[in-house]
Parts: C-alpha cells; sequence; structure tokens
C-alpha cells in the first residue's frame, strides 16, 4: 500500500510540472525589471525559472527538456498584477447580490476578502486572457473597508489561489474638500466642514488599537487584525487624492510609527514628490484611462502622470479602480501602454503592472519579473501585449503549469458563430 501511494504522488509531481523541464526559445522576453532579451531562452523547472537569458550565449542540451516552445516573433512578460480590484468578489455590476466587498459598519479591519473570493467567477478567465493573472483583491467602503489579500486569478477555491493573505488594511482617508454637481453638471468645490471631526474619530481608534498592541488580557477582532500595522507584517493603504489630504494622512501613518504605508489614488501626488520620498511611501494610482479630476488641468494630465512619477524616482503602479473596475480590469495593459504614448519607457510601462507592483504587495521575492529561481508565472503574446491591437495570450503559465485561456466570452463566440 505504502508503495502505491508513493507511485501516485510521484505521477501527481509528473503531471503538475512534467517530468522535465520545459524551455522557451527565441521570444523577445521582457523580464519585468527593465531589461529585455531580444533572442531569449528560458526554462522552467520544478514551477520555477532556472534558465534566463540570451539564446545567443548560452548552450543548451535538448534533449534534457520535455516540451521546447519555440517562439521566434513572440513576446515573453510575466504576469501582470492588478491592485485595488474586486476581482473575484464581484459578478454583475446590475445585480446587488453578487457583489460582496462591502461590510455594514464604518470601521471593519477584521474583514477578509480572502474568503470571500470567488475562484469560479466568469470574469477572471477573461482577464487572464489579456494576460493579468493576479490581482490584490480589495475590500470597498466605509472608513476602514477591512484586508485585502494578493490572489491568483485561476485555482480550485480561495485556498488554491491565495498567493499572499491578508496583505494589508484599507483606510478611506476623509477628504477636506469635496464636489458639488455631477460628472455632467460638475458644481462648485466646497470645504468640508466635518474633516476634522472624521480625522479625530479615525485618531482615537488607532490610538485603541495601539493600545491593545501593547497591552491586553481581553481579544478583540478588531484590534486583533490592526496589530500588523503596528509590527510591520501588514501595509496601511490608504486612499486619497489631494495634496494636503495625503500630507495629513502620511503625518497620521508616522504619528503611530506605521511603517508600511501606500496611498491609493494618489492624484495630486507630484504636488509632493520630495514628501513621499521622505517618508518611502509608494503609490497605487488612480486608472490612467479617465478625465482629470478638475477643469484646470489639462486632457492629458492622467496619461503624463507615470512619466512624470517615474522621471522623480518615486515607487508606484497602475491599477483600474473605478466604474465597472471588475470587467474592465483587463484593459489594464492597455492602460501602460497609453503611458507609453506619453512618453514613458516601454519597459518602464512593463514594470508599473508587473515589478513594481509585486514590490508594493511584498510579493516581488515570488512573482513580478522572469528571474532565476522565481515562480513561473508568465505568459506568451503573439505581438505587444501593452497594445489592443496585437495583445493576443497564447500560453500562460502559473506556478510553472500550463493553464487554460478558455473563458465565458470565447466559449459563446464558438457556440454561436456561422459556419461558412
Amino acid at each position: 500500500m505504502k508503495k502505491i501511494i508513493i507511485i501516485l504522488l510521484a505521477l501527481l509531481q509528473l503531471q503538475v510540472y512534467g517530468e522535465k523541464p520545459i524551455l522557451l526559445v527565441g521570444a523577445t522576453a521582457h523580464i519585468g525589471n527593465g531589461e529585455v532579451y531580444e533572442n531569449s531562452i528560458i526554462s522552467v523547472n520544478n514551477g520555477v525559472f532556472e534558465i534566463v537569458g540570451d539564446a545567443t550565449k548560452i548552450r543548451i542540451d535538448p534533449s534534457a527538456f520535455d516540451t521546447i516552445y519555440r517562439l521566434n516573433g513572440k513576446h515573453i512578460y510575466p504576469a501582470f498584477i492588478i491592485p485595488n480590484t474586486t476581482l473575484g468578489i464581484t459578478e454583475i455590476g446590475a445585480v446587488r447580490a453578487t457583489h460582496d466587498y462591502r461590510e455594514v459598519g464604518s470601521y471593519n479591519p477584521n474583514v477578509r476578502t480572502l474568503i470571500a473570493y470567488n475562484s469560479d467567477s466568469k470574469i477572471l478567465n477573461t482577464v487572464i486572457s489579456n494576460g493579468v493573472m493576479i490581482a490584490q483583491v480589495t475590500p470597498k467602503g466605509n472608513v476602514i473597508s477591512g484586508q485585502s489579500s494578493v490572489m491568483y486569478l485561476k485555482g480550485n477555491n480561495w485556498e488554491d489561489a491565495q498567493l499572499r493573505a491578508d496583505d494589508g488594511i484599507h483606510v478611506n482617508w476623509p477628504s477636506s474638500f469635496y464636489s458639488t454637481g455631477w460628472w455632467a453638471e460638475p458644481g462648485e468645490i466646497k470645504k468640508n466642514d466635518n474633516y476634522s471631526k472624521k480625522v479625530e474619530e479615525m485618531d482615537r481608534f488607532f490610538k485603541k488599537a495601539a493600545a491593545y498592541y501593547i497591552s491586553s488580557n481581553i481579544m478583540d477582532l478588531k484590534m486583533e487584525s490592526i496589530k500588523g500595522l503596528f509590527n510591520g507584517t501588514k501595509t496601511l493603504y490608504i486612499h486619497t487624492n489631494h495634496a494636503n489630504d495625503m500630507r495629513d494622512a502620511i503625518r497620521f501613518a508616522n504619528k503611530f510609527k506605521i511603517k508600511n504605508k501606500v496611498i491609493v489614488g494618489a492624484e495630486d501626488a507630484l504636488k509632493i514628490t520630495e514628501l513621499l520620498k521622505k517618508n518611502n511611501v509608494s503609490l497605487i494610482l488612480k486608472r490612467t484611462h479617465r478625465l482629470p479630476a478638475t477643469q484646470d488641468k489639462p486632457i492629458d494630465d492622467p496619461f503624463l502622470q507615470a512619466k512624470k512619477l517615474n522621471d522623480e524616482d518615486i515607487l508606484f503602479c497602475l491599477s483600474y479602480s473605478g466604474d465597472m473596475e471588475a470587467m474592465g480590469s483587463r484593459n489594464l495593459p492597455f492602460t501602460a501602454g497609453t503611458t507609453v504614448a506619453y512618453g514613458q519607457n516601454y519597459e518602464d510601462a512593463v514594470k508599473s503592472i508587473t515589478l513594481n507592483t509585486a514590490k508594493i504587495l511584498k510579493i516581488d521575492g515570488v512573482v513580478g519579473s522572469i528571474e532565476k529561481n522565481k515562480e513561473a508565472t508568465f505568459f506568451v503574446s503573439d505581438g505587444d501585449a501593452l497594445d489592443m491591437r496585437t495583445n493576443n495570450v497564447i500560453i500562460a503559465f502559473i506556478k510553472g503549469k500550463e493553464i487554460s485561456l478558455m473563458n465565458h466570452q470565447k466559449d459563446l463566440y464558438n457556440r454561436y458563430k456561422i459556419n461558412d
């Protein structure tokens, strides 16, 4: 019986990783760290990258590989990573029952998207088809929304799909000003008279959490969830956009000695670049494909932000948060492409949706770039993956295992297409 079990385990190992490593030759490899190999050679063994380099400089024995992909004219990229998204916790925008990203109450640090994640969502495979394979699944609303988790967009269940559980806590910082009217008829901008009151309320909550962290004999789930901010195991994600609000939020985080802090949104980030660098604050930017927040800004302001921040040497990544963000997440690579059209270096644009995002989410030791001993989560495209005209993912791997690229849209197309 023991021998049978050993044989079955061995067969299972072969099924997952293959008897021999796989080899990919000839493609243009965008490593994710700024490097690019025009004629690359990449091998995958036991779920990780083993060889990464220039095919003209590395000699290999083809018989040592189980499968060889000859990919001349193709492009290889590390998996694109989308932060601050409701992928997996929302399905149909018009059906409230499919929304599982917001909990009742104002302060919910104990709420976890991890266990709400739906690995059977039909949206996930459509997003994978454009190279977006990892997501930071994030709660929304309230003062403290809860805890996000970093997930693979392919998995049998939420346990199988998790990459980093409970990576951080999301706080919606109050706005000191607000706009009246609506998008079609914007009104005047007014001061928020309740701003100081809301900040003081948040201050009291964090003081209580800090006291609990130092010493407490009574279990409190909310306070227990905050502990990771004080000991450095979790990141504080502060959702805010105005320069003055960002300054207040950074001072607030420093007051409680929170080491890991990220500003989400950061529309006015270019106004406080020195403060961001001094306090080692990273940014998750708002959707690139949007209108400027105010009428006095140039129409191309959102498209130029990435290039300007990169010139200032500030760590940032792109997101697709906003209206229809779950289904629209498949367009993340094209927002990076837009930044290229407005002056951003191409490989830096790739970094803004791969390695930069991985660094901000603290997963860069595992994914984010195609480097030796990192996990082999990547894809191959027929053409430029940042251009919607040429993005065509033909092969994709998660942890060294090839995954299916079939999705609901392709299934419907095949079912109802008219055969000549």
